[in-house]
């Protein structure tokens, strides 16, 4: 780590604490040469995740649309804001985990309404309606009917 002062390339640390609840790590470091301390924070560089969308443009993963749209499907039901933050956080470590840097909507969509399905019925069922964009009431129909057949 380059000193700010006198621009030597070596310096020791002399602390070392976590921040931001363990994301980033706060070092204190004197420089070998000129003996003055300076600050340094480490955290995780993040690999930025594209999502390819039904008509194939690309745009980066937003936490917040996946969480609105969870939110949206279960408004005014059962469902604690702490299981909706768990099925984000899960959807997410899939995503990351996975090590690719592009992910289809659809992908995402199928892992939502894999969740939602054994949180809510009505909030999956909320969920398939948009995602799925049923066409007519059979459509709509046929999508119940597999939630039944799953569940007996």
């Amino acid at each position: 780590m380059k000193c700010p002062y006198c621009n030597y390339l070596e310096s020791k640390v002399v602390d070392s604490r976590p921040t931001d609840e363990g994301q980033t790590i706060r070092r204190r470091r004197e420089c070998i040469r000129c003996g003055k301390r300076f600050t340094t924070y480490e955290k995780i560089e993040e690999v930025p995740i594209m999502i390819v969308k039904k008509d194939s443009n690309r745009q980066s993963y937003d936490r917040n649309k996946l969480m609105n749209g969870i939110i949206k499907a279960c408004e005014k039901r059962p469902v604690p804001m702490e299981v909706i933050e768990r099925i984000v956080d899960d959807i997410e470590k899939t995503i990351f985990n996975s090590l690719e840097k592009e992910i289809t909507s659809k992908q995402i969509g199928e892992m939502v309404m894999s969740k939602l399905k054994d949180v809510d019925e009505v909030a999956y069922v909320r969920f398939a309606s948009v995602y799925r964009q049923f066409k007519d009431v059979n459509s709509f129909l046929d999508e119940l009917k597999k939630l039944l057949d799953d569940n007996e």
